[in-house]
């Protein structure tokens, strides 16, 4: 029993997070070999959920509105109708975010 009192409950946890340098990190992602490799067909269902979701959560707070915006915009991937790379979400989110950080865009 002495074995099963060492550290090792803990251990597993943490293992999962080492090498990798980011913990919450989707391990299907990092395993594909990152997402500027990752093709995303198009799937109109998804982005009608996420579109859905965004209504939703969308709000009379800036938080909510802000994360609105942000599953609206991840949706253009999965839109067929959308030409949008992975790599504009990104750009796109992180300008949502400097935004909300300025208090707006007049700033």
């Amino acid at each position: 029993m002495a074995e099963d009192d060492d550290s090792t409950e803990d251990e597993p946890g943490r293992d999962s997070n080492v090498g990798d340098g980011e913990p919450g990190r989707d391990p299907d992602v990092d395993d594909a070999g990152g997402d500027a490799d990752r093709e995303f067909p198009a799937n109109p269902e998804r982005a009608a959920v996420l579109r859905e979701i965004a209504e939703d959560v969308r709000g009379d707070s800036s938080e909510s509105e802000q994360l609105a915006n942000v599953l609206y915009r991840t949706s253009d991937i999965y839109a067929p109708e959308e030409d949008t790379t992975p790599e504009e979400v990104m750009q796109n989110v992180k300008f949502i975010l400097e935004v909300k950080e300025r208090d707006g865009l007049g700033r």
